[in-house]
């Protein structure tokens, strides 16, 4: 008798691990059902162009003719013999090097005002977060009209405010570059609300126990709330340099990276190589060279985080 139950509770438990399997596969099926329309966008749109644009940086191509194979070609006229190369390189790493700590420290300033208890806060949140839902073509025809050197509304403000005339901002060639990344701060409302994230998220007990010590608001500042959001500062500095490197709208919709290419972002000038002067070769490796370089800079900073970047629950 006793074998007989145990043949039969071994034959269900046989049985509920088969219905568990066949759940689960089902359950793995759907998964990949689901998230085969991004796949396959990934593949076709993402993934593919990427390779293939390996093998057309040792070729030259006009889409017209057959694809020739150049070897390194493309890369030492780039280094050697395009002083365009150069010139949207280091327009596009100053523009970085200066907006995109801009950018971290005002909307950490942000941050930590609407982080108050005041009223209509989430009214001023939401004003603020705003910009950074609009298109960036709209907002480069907005800027447009604030940077007007005749009617904007920034050289008014200078006239009233200082009794002097404002520059030509976007058509000189000093103020170009220094225009757009002041435009650069007006999308700060993304960092903005990723800040107050890591704001609230900061134990109210570290600022009590300080206030015991007698620590004062900079010494709270600096020692207890940058510490515990430096991950999200780290966040910040990595996905601002990505993409201010890639900076193309500004450059296109208002300068056409002018005057005096002063304005020409590495990638309008990717840009142009492609569409306007058809060097499809030449742009595949420009597209290379700029990948590299992003990801080189993004690989000393994530070096360098070991010695600035708090992670709580870490010796």
């Amino acid at each position: 008798m006793g074998l007989a139950v145990g043949g039969v509770r071994s034959k269900l438990a046989s049985s509920r691990r088969r219905t568990r399997s066949h759940v689960a596969r089902h359950e793995e099926l759907m998964g990949w059902v689901l998230a085969s329309p991004w796949i396959l966008g990934f593949i076709l749109w993402t993934a593919g162009p990427m390779l293939a644009t390996i093998g057309l940086a040792f070729t030259s191509w006009d889409l017209l003719r057959p694809v020739t194979f150049v070897g390194l070609d493309n890369f030492a006229t780039m280094f050697l013999h395009d002083p365009k190369f150069w010139t949207s390189l280091r327009v596009t790493t100053i523009y970085s090097v200066v907006s995109v700590p801009a950018q971290i420290a005002l909307g950490l300033f942000v941050a930590i005002l609407l982080n108050a208890r005041i009223s209509g806060l989430q009214w001023l949140r939401t004003v603020y977060y705003l910009p950074a839902v609009i298109s960036g073509v709209a907002v480069s025809l907005l800027w447009l009209w604030v940077f007007s050197a005749d009617w904007g509304i920034l050289n008014y403000l200078i006239g009233a405010l200082f009794g002097i005339r404002g520059p030509a901002w976007l058509s000189d060639e000093h103020w170009a570059l220094w225009a757009l990344i002041i435009m650069s701060l007006w999308g700060i409302g993304g960092s903005m609300v990723v800040y107050l994230g890591g704001l609230q998220g900061v134990p109210t007990e570290l600022y009590e126990a300080a206030e015991v010590d007698g620590a004062g608001r900079w010494r709270k500042f600096w020692s207890i709330m940058i510490p515990m959001i430096s991950p999200v500062i780290f966040f910040q500095l990595i996905t601002g340099i990505i993409n201010a490197l890639q900076t193309f709208t500004q450059g296109y919709i208002m300068t056409s990276g002018g005057p005096n290419d002063a304005t020409l972002f590495y990638v309008l000038y990717l840009y142009r190589s492609a569409f306007r002067y058809f060097r499809m070769g030449y742009a595949s490796a420009l597209a290379w060279v700029i990948f590299v370089y992003i990801l080189l800079l993004t690989l000393l900073v994530f070096r360098s985080s070991s010695a600035w970047v708090y992670y709580a629950g870490e010796r």
